[in-house]
């Protein structure tokens, strides 16, 4: 089994904080995190980027080619990566929180907030080279408290800049003779949002109150620049006596009210070429106006949290919304009123996942009481379980995949329908009772274990009635798992015991097995003939399930790593007896074991020799507790950890203040998450395992683009000899050949060149090892391939003459198998959508020719009656 896993897509969830932006190719970039997720808007597929920042991201900034992204953590941290590579070159301190950043239209500047002053740095080219990849042109100061916003003029001279001092300042990059920053006055509040039009000098600035204010700029030529001003323009003696000849100047020439209810404008943004300014509130609602007339074109209710962020794409369609508070991205289409995007994760942990028979699907339960379905392909969630009232805490798919089972701390476990997409049955003990795990054995019999009674409650999925319940525990039951070819069940318990239960004999009495600490969580391998236990002391320990002997153990306590909370006023030492795993799942094949819990990595063991072989560690986001390794002891105060203490004015947030206290909470703090592994499995066909984390769904798979892993490879395989063998007409030979090299681009030029007539005889005469290894290739080949008749025809074939073999060897080819309906079922979706699609046009298309073919018979047939009475007139 290959271990070259490697974090590929985060899925569960899809905003955090943070601006988005459109990228030129129709993406959108969303801050998950510390992390970037890329949502392919045509092709409905999300992607996340892999490199990460230090703490969560406030602010991205992409150059107008879409070539450079920066990334801003919340302690002004970024680092420059390239988007077509996705490969970090840069990494660089801000030294201060960025509020804005941007990039300048000709992609020569970066003009960054910092503090009262801004920055604008020289942007990396790819035709220079420099020993720095930024150099700091300028710093531009005037203004009297932190710069919150930033916009370019159209030809990169200009920029204007809003403050929290209720003035915006137009600066040029470079000194112009005569010129001087100009501040605009006149806001009550924060400058939200300070931008040029198109293709002009003129400015639109909107406060925090709903206060839009619309600046013309002119250039003054005449030789006394007071007789050019308006009566009763804004501009101070002051500044008269400063104007001089050839300055530009801007007056204010309108002001406008959103009118919103008192509402605070939380986020705006405009599209220039169409004249479109986007405004957002802080009551979940965004309006749609035309300036600079300030004709109102649309106004929508999207959430009912407030809008943290919006943007806008190129042609100015799709709006782009995310809600912080909780958890939403939306992509709004505003000429046809419909939804492009909607997606929203878990609004508090995901507890439970579990992947669907084919790995097409993954299904998550959190503790806000709902069960989410997730596509692997896409990334994107469709479908919303909101019946329970409490925390998830097992989920469980039947062995067709149409339906999973779900329990929860409310007292009931629920059976969804996936095709109906509906709750068809509820299911629920005689006495009210707190489902803390469940088990699911075929398709018939549901069991729950309980978290206060302390019994495990047995049901039939088919009557829904409770068949039995069992007695024994005399502690919280942890977690339920069931043999397949056995008839047992497990279950672990904080009473320091593990239960086996025959459910299905008329005495169910249970053997226990005793431990020194908690049992945390119990599996059965794939066989059922072997256990793998976790306890509270750090142990995994194997037994055997026939005759209950202890086969193996693990001490698996120092691969848990040393993360450190920050409210830590113990050792590491005293601290690390706390952490153990909660979750194990077994591979395909029995041999080893994943594990994860209450730390910030994920394991793999190899049974059979009892040592770790991997880890893999799930974040490095310092905005989580739990991820350093040592802590600074100059951090700690007497009120606490520097780092949980609220600094901030209270201006962003709001906190419910004490009596007394005029500005801000002084009792808040910041809350920090802990990193944990609350879950992790294995996707069936073993490409790939999924992860329930504090950070989301993080989804790992093989990586094979860069592995070289020949079979049986000797000095007479070369790639002229494969294709020569091709040449000559020898094809069974040359696929032997290019297997046995096992170079993935030779593979596919092999097979792509056999004739289809010929692949009959070819999977004919294969041996079995090659042919394991071609469906293997089939499948991956089908996912993206073009050549789709061509690569069904080969798993055709190769079924139909090797069908008996590969039977008496299912359980280890049971992945190929797998990955193979995966590929065919999607692939089949995908047609049926298409041919449904384009049997409705064709339909229409018919019935508006068989309308226009009546009307004109019609019309012709009224024509000859008009000249028939002509006749009989004449």
């Amino acid at each position: 089994m290959k271990f070259s896993y490697k974090f590929s897509n985060l899925c569960g969830t899809v905003y955090k904080r943070g601006n988005i932006l459109f990228t030129p190719s129709e993406c959108l970039l969303s801050p998950v995190g510390n992390r970037i997720t890329v949502f392919d808007l045509k092709n409905h597929k999300s992607t996340t980027l892999p490199f990460e920042n230090v703490k969560n991201i406030s602010r991205i900034a992409l150059s107008p080619n879409g070539s450079l992204i920066i990334s801003v953590d919340e302690d002004g941290k970024a680092l420059l990566a390239n988007m077509q590579t996705k490969t970090v070159f840069h990494r660089f301190n801000f030294k201060a929180k960025v509020y804005d950043i941007k990039f300048s239209p000709d992609g020569k500047y970066i003009a960054v907030t910092h503090q009262k002053h801004i920055e604008v740095w020289l942007a990396p080219a790819h035709d220079e080279k420099k020993f720095q990849p930024l150099i700091r042109h300028r710093v531009y100061t005037g203004h009297y408290d932190n710069t919150l916003c930033i916009d370019w003029s159209c030809d990169s001279r200009f920029f204007v800049v809003g403050s929290k001092d209720m003035t915006s300042r137009v600066y040029s990059i470079n000194p112009i003779k005569d010129f001087a920053p100009v501040t605009l006055t006149g806001h009550k509040n924060t400058i939200m949002l300070s931008c040029f039009a198109e293709k002009s000098l003129n400015i639109y600035t909107v406060s925090k109150d709903g206060a839009l204010f619309i600046w013309h700029s002119e250039i003054m030529t005449d030789s006394d620049p007071a007789d050019n001003m308006l009566p009763n323009s804004d501009v101070t003696d002051s500044s008269k006596k400063k104007l001089k000849k050839g300055l530009y100047r801007w007056m204010k020439h309108a002001k406008h009210y959103f009118h919103q209810d008192h509402a605070e404008v939380t986020c705006a943004t405009i599209h220039k070429r169409n004249s479109m300014l986007i405004v957002g509130f802080n009551t979940g609602i965004f309006t749609l106006y035309e300036v600079p007339d300030f004709n109102l074109i649309h106004t929508l209710s999207i959430s009912q949290q407030k809008i943290t962020t919006v943007a806008v794409n190129q042609t100015g369609e799709w709006l782009g919304f995310g809600c912080a508070g909780i958890g939403q991205l939306l992509v709004w289409e505003w000429q046809s009123q419909s939804y492009i995007l909607k997606q929203q994760g878990h609004y508090y942990d995901m507890n439970v996942l579990s992947y669907s028979p084919d790995g097409q699907l993954i299904a998550t339960g959190g503790d806000d009481g709902k069960v989410k379905l997730w596509n692997t392909s896409t990334g994107f969630c469709f479908v919303t379980f909101s019946e329970h009232r409490s925390s998830i805490t097992g989920l469980a798919f039947k062995s067709n995949g149409q339906v999973i089972v779900s329990s929860s701390l409310d007292g009931t476990v629920r059976a969804f329908d996936l095709i109906r997409y509906r709750n068809f049955r509820t299911l629920v003990s005689p006495f009210p009772a707190q489902f803390s795990c469940l088990g699911l054995d075929g398709d018939e019999i549901i069991a729950a274990g309980s978290q206060d009674k302390f019994d495990i409650y047995v049901w039939s999925m088919q009557t829904g009635k409770l068949l039995e319940i069992l007695k024994g525990h005399e502690g919280p039951v942890s977690s339920l798992s069931f043999s397949k070819d056995i008839a047992l069940l497990a279950s672990s318990s904080w009473d320091m015991t593990v239960r086996l239960w025959k459910i299905y004999e008329k005495n169910t009495a249970a053997e226990c097995l005793q431990f020194n600490s908690i049992a945390t969580f119990v599996i059965f391998n794939p066989t059922g003939k072997q256990l793998a236990i976790a306890t509270y002391n750090g142990e995994i320990s194997f037994w055997n399930s026939t005759d209950t002997v202890q086969t193996r153990s693990i001490d698996a306590k120092p691969d848990l790593g040393a993360g450190r909370s920050s409210r830590d006023v113990i050792t590491a030492k005293k601290s690390a007896e706390g952490k153990c795993f909660n979750c194990l799942c077994y591979s395909a094949d029995g041999g080893y074991v994943l594990a994860g819990g209450k730390s910030k990595r994920i394991c793999i063991y190899n049974i059979d020799q009892q040592v770790l072989l991997k880890y893999f560690e799930v974040s490095r986001n310092l905005s989580l507790d739990g991820i350093q390794d040592f802590l600074n002891s100059r951090l700690m105060t007497e009120a606490g950890p520097v780092d949980q203490i609220d600094m901030s004015d209270g201006s962003d947030n709001e906190d419910i203040t004490l009596p007394g206290v005029i500005k801000g909470d002084m009792s808040s703090r910041k809350v920090k998450p802990e990193i944990r592994v609350k879950y992790v499995q294995f996707s069936p066909s073993g490409h790939s395992f999924a992860a329930a984390t504090t950070e989301g769904l993080m989804i790992y798979s093989l990586d094979t683009s860069l592995t070289f892993d020949p079979y049986d490879l000797s000095v007479d395989v070369t790639p002229e000899t494969i294709k020569q063998n091709l040449q000559d007409g020898n094809y069974l030979a040359s696929v032997m050949l290019a297997f046995r090299l096992n170079e993935v681009a030779i593979i596919r030029e092999i097979i792509e060149s056999i004739k289809p007539n010929d692949i009959d005889l070819v999977c004919q005469y294969l041996p079995l090892p090659y042919v394991e290894k071609i469906l293997h290739f089939v499948a991956s080949e089908l996912e993206t391939s073009r050549y789709l008749e061509f690569y069904l025809l080969w798993s055709n074939r190769l079924l139909m003459h090797h069908g008996t073999a590969l039977k008496q060897k299912s359980g280890e080819i049971m992945p190929i198998l797998i990955s193979l309906q995966k590929s065919i079922k999607q692939k089949k979706n995908d047609l049926s959508k298409l041919c449904n699609s384009n049997r409705s046009a064709l339909e229409y298309i018919l019935a508006i020719a068989e309308l226009k073919q009546r009307s004109s018979t019609e019309q012709g047939n009224e024509n000859d009656e008009d000249l028939m009475l002509m006749d009989v007139d004449s």
